[in-house]
């Protein structure tokens, strides 16, 4: 990763104001690799003075020494990754942790760091309108000024996925995610928070300069297998296989697939991560950004979502609906452009 970082540096150098090790696991880092990483990056870019530097952590990596060495080194902001407070779903998800070690680290997390997020799954099989509330209301008692809560996905060839195969598990249906998530948002807004994106919930003023970055369109830098690129035409993408990432580097090769952007591909992006958001579609940075003729195809596509009140129109913005929000996605999908025909 430190190669590739210096690798990169000889591309055109940006200020960072974020700095973000998110997943896998970078928790299982020891402070002395963070170190070196953080170094690479100040040593060949510009790290800014108050960048927001995030570290993703699962509970059972976290201790008062681990933590105050993360502050030693800058980290200002936590994520952890609870995903839920009942063992029971804790143990369907195969994670490592129990739910006396999440509040354990969430009571750490909480007194040392005055910036930090925790992480929730809904629509879990078997829950129940009860048992989502009930992981909200424990998540709350640490008072979190960031939330992110997404919905379970069936990943291929999980051991979820053979259970739900062979008939041992139910999941949850559409109705019953869509049902958790207005919990969710009813739940939250009453307590102060912002759905600023669809599945992150923040006190104001403590959105997720990373995250908010990447919904709003701002360039960012991928470094490590897999990693993803993104400068505003063009995007870039490295090979997920760790072998593969370590031999291209050691021949000083950046081992990324790179595309670049077409007018309608930037439009088509711009729609989806906007309905992502609270700021919503502009028409009037439609028009000035594509021109008028994706201004009247949007103007003509939306008119279905208007009449179900999956969208609303208000000042040219288009922002989807509490009913909508969940749907996003699939809402932005059918607003695509497909050609310029």
């Amino acid at each position: 990763m430190c190669e590739e970082i210096t690798l990169k540096s000889f591309q055109k150098p940006t200020p960072l104001d974020t700095l973000y090790f998110g997943g896998g696991t970078p928790s299982v880092f020891t402070p002395s690799e963070l170190d070196k990483i953080i170094k690479a990056v100040t040593k060949h870019h510009h790290l800014l003075a108050d960048a927001e530097i995030t570290l993703e952590a699962n509970p059972d990596d976290i201790d008062k020494s681990y933590l105050n060495d993360l502050i030693d080194l800058g980290f200002n902001r936590l994520s952890v990754g609870v995903q839920s407070f009942h063992d029971r779903e804790l143990k369907m998800m195969n994670r490592a942790h129990n739910t006396k070690q999440a509040k354990e680290a969430l009571s750490l997390v909480a007194d040392l760091f005055s910036n930090w997020s925790l992480d929730l799954m809904f629509g879990m099989p078997k829950s129940t309108h009860q048992s989502w509330e009930e992981n909200l209301q424990q998540a709350m008692l640490f008072d979190p000024p960031h939330l992110s809560a997404y919905a379970l996905t069936i990943e291929p060839h999980t051991a979820l996925e053979k259970y739900i195969q062979e008939g041992f598990i139910i999941p949850c249906s559409e109705d019953q995610h869509a049902a958790q998530f207005e919990q969710l948002v009813d739940y939250t807004t009453k307590l102060g928070y912002e759905n600023y994106e669809v599945n992150s919930f923040s006190k104001p003023g403590m959105y997720s300069r990373n995250n908010t970055a990447y919904w709003t369109g701002k360039p960012y830098l991928g470094i490590g297998p897999s990693a993803h690129s993104f400068e505003g035409s063009r995007r870039a993408w490295n090979v997920s296989n760790n072998a593969q990432y370590i031999k291209s580097l050691k021949q000083k090769t950046i081992p990324e697939t790179e595309e670049i952007l077409t007018e309608v591909d930037r439009f088509n992006e711009y729609v989806m991560t906007g309905l992502r958001t609270q700021w919503g579609v502009s028409l009037d940075h439609v028009r000035l950004a594509f021109g008028k003729h994706f201004e009247d195809h949007l103007v003509h596509e939306i008119q279905p979502q208007l009449k179900v009140k999956n969208l609303r129109l208000e000042n040219r913005v288009i922002y989807t609906t509490l009913q909508g929000r969940f749907l996003a996605d699939g809402i932005a999908a059918s607003l695509f452009l497909v050609n310029l025909s």
